[in-house]
């Protein structure tokens, strides 16, 4: 498969400190890969560089062969490129479909068509029945979700998820998993996880990043990198898994 979505040698700097350096990543559709450090490592300020929140001061981004580096949020949003956050940001005092239903317009969607296609995503995430709830009463699991069902209702190539097991519990990572692999399949897109839980990362992703202090540690299939020493000492543990 050609490589669609590709990042190379990206650095940034904050007032003097840099806390990306020399990072690439290479990422084909309908993989999931996992992007995972310990914090501080630069994960997210990486990932705001691939969605347009974040300039770099050094190095390209690139989806389907045309450099997007300077695009905007919202253009590479439009062009497939979206993601969700470690703050969910949903409008608390809209409901639901409304939520979602923001995300569609977005794209250049009529209200009619906007809302036929929120609730399309909502249905094919298992979130139908919550449609008409405000969302400031959901409780935090189902936040995540429908976060994640914004970011699906553009119909993305590539979505990338900014930790979005944190605060839930076992069952509901669980659920989270099986969402995820369901999003893959479905909608045959790239999933980059940015993730602390490593139960999820290791058997949800097909390959890993490691970054630790801003740059690439190793990458590899979740077998290879857990078995990697220096994983084990930065971030894993002596025991590794």
């Amino acid at each position: 498969m050609t490589p669609l979505l590709v990042a190379s040698d990206i650095n940034v700097s904050f007032g003097g400190l840099k806390v990306i350096r020399d990072v690439s990543l290479t990422m084909q559709k309908g993989e999931i890969l996992g992007l995972i450090g310990p914090n501080g490592a630069g994960k997210t300020t990486f990932v705001n560089v691939l969605s347009g929140f974040q300039m770099p001061d050094s190095g390209a981004v690139s989806m389907n062969g045309g450099v997007i580096t300077t695009w905007s949020p919202e253009r590479r949003a439009r062009a497939g490129l979206t993601r969700t956050f470690q703050a969910v940001r949903l409008f608390k005092e809209l409901s639901v479909l409304d939520n979602v239903q923001v995300g569609a317009l977005a794209t250049g969607q009529s209200r009619a068509e906007a809302r036929l296609s929120a609730m399309n995503v909502l249905e094919e995430s298992d979130l139908a029945g919550y449609a008409g709830q405000i969302a400031d009463t959901l409780p935090y699991g189902l936040e995540r979700r429908v976060g994640i069902a914004r970011a699906l209702v553009m119909r993305p190539e590539f979505v990338m998820m900014d930790e979005p097991a944190a605060g839930l519990n076992e069952s509901e990572a669980d659920e989270l998993m099986t969402l995820i692999r369901k999003i893959r399949d479905d909608y045959g897109c790239g999933v980059l996880l940015v993730e602390h839980n490593m139960q999820l990362v290791y058997n949800l992703c097909e390959r890993v990043q490691v970054l630790l202090s801003g740059r690439t540690l190793v990458e590899g299939a979740p077998k290879e990198v857990w078995a990697h020493e220096e994983v084990q000492q930065a971030y894993l543990g002596r025991s590794g898994r």
